[in-house]
């Protein structure tokens, strides 16, 4: 029986999208956006050297059709496939959000159906509300932020008021979300926790995709956030993929946030950490997951730590990582299994702003011979999955295998 094997490379997105005018980081737009490009540029005219030298080495990546898949996204002249044994293609975005949600929900095979809610780019940011339900919740006379920005900057501004008053740091971003920052010690991480899990259903019932729990420790001056970071997202309100594979009998395994972006809707075990250890995971489920399983795995740091700081040495390096460990890993893959990999957005280290950026994706596989796949949807990739694990598959894709 085969087994299959979804890779996220979160944010790294090829460029291209048809409605990339449509999406903004403040008040330009997204057109001409390019994680993968603009990074490739950056290393071949010497200017991602910092931990790294030299032109971007994806040599794994390449050999799954990486490199013509980005060509196709953006229309540029395909490279000679010379070399290449993987499926590749280009998928595009029906959803309209640039976020983690509407990309992964899409993934699974469930286009999101409808428009998520937004906070303001305004001082406050937060509806008075909302306001005095954290307040209630917390037990706190006010919260600190209120306000868009990143995380990081967030507490730096706003930590030392933090350990001082007890309040909590609350902020958002373009994207729909609620974000909740507090010291570990000083706030109690169980206690941001039940705050972040209490307030959830309000924001959910605003069409907020997540509330997200960003605990940190230090002192002041030296503040750092912990990987104790949980997503507290709307359960899809269809099943998707994971749902599809559970109910079929088989197993469904989700490594990184997959978890958190689900509400672990179909899933039947959960590993969490940072991306090296997921990697580890991932490394041990190819060794060890059942006959017909599905593994679903998000590698959040090419986002998390390198797109949104615009830090294109260091989205090059974790590249460069990432492309070495799936070598080693592709190695190992059994007979008659299926490996994916993909994207669900953008994040141009290159681009103006803090936000992602609106992209196409690229769309590798390992285990199903050689050739271009062509433009795909976002839901094919469930589909696709599906046909291969031989288990109905519901919603708008169609397998491309």
């Amino acid at each position: 029986m085969s087994r299959a094997f979804l890779v996220v490379m979160d944010s790294v997105g090829i460029g291209g999208a048809p409605d990339a005018a449509e999406f903004f980081n403040g008040t330009t737009p997204d057109t001409g956006a390019d994680t993968l490009g603009h990074i490739a540029r950056a290393c071949a005219e010497g200017l991602a050297d910092e931990g790294r030298s030299g032109p971007l080495h994806l040599p794994t990546l390449a050999r799954l059709g990486l490199w013509q898949a980005a060509a196709l996204a953006t229309g540029a002249p395909h490279p000679p496939a010379s070399g290449v044994d993987g499926l590749w293609g280009a998928a595009t975005e029906q959803s309209r959000g640039k976020d983690t949600p509407s990309g992964h929900w899409e993934l699974a095979g469930l286009p999101v159906p409808w428009e998520w809610h937004y906070f303001p780019d305004t001082v406050p940011a937060f509806p008075p509300e909302v306001t005095a339900r954290v307040c209630e919740i917390a037990g706190t006379e006010g919260i600190l932020g209120n306000c868009h920005g990143s995380g990081t900057v967030m507490i730096d501004r706003f930590g030392a008021d933090h350990m001082q008053t007890g309040h909590p740091i609350c902020y958002t971003s373009a994207d729909s979300v609620f974000q909740i920052a507090a010291h570990e010690a000083r706030f109690g991480l169980d206690r941001l926790l039940h705050l972040c899990e209490t307030l959830a259903p309000t924001l959910h019932a605003m069409k907020v995709g997540r509330v997200i729990a960003r605990p940190f420790v230090g002192e002041t001056g030296a503040f750092k956030r912990t990987p104790n970071r949980r997503d507290y997202a709307i359960t899809p309100p269809e099943p998707i993929l994971t749902n599809w594979v559970q109910d079929a009998g088989r197993q469904v395994n989700a490594v990184g946030k997959i978890g958190d972006i689900f509400s672990m809707a179909g899933i039947d075990t959960l590993a969490k950490g940072p991306d090296a250890d997921l990697m580890e995971s991932l490394s041990h489920l190819i060794d060890t997951a059942a006959d017909g399983s599905l593994t679903f795995a998000n590698f959040v740091e090419f986002d998390s730590l390198y797109g949104h700081r615009r830090d294109i040495a260091g989205y090059a390096r974790h590249l460069e990582w990432f492309d070495a460990a799936l070598g080693r890993l592709i190695d190992r893959l059994s007979e008659g299994d299926l490996l994916i990999v993909t994207a669900d957005h953008g994040n141009d280290p290159s681009w103006t702003g803090t936000d992602h950026t609106r992209e196409r994706v690229p769309v590798l596989c390992a285990g199903r011979g050689a050739g271009a796949l062509g433009h795909v949807g976002f839901a094919d990739v469930a589909a696709s999955v599906a046909a291969h694990l031989n288990v109905p598959a519901q919603g708008p894709g169609r397998s491309f295998l």
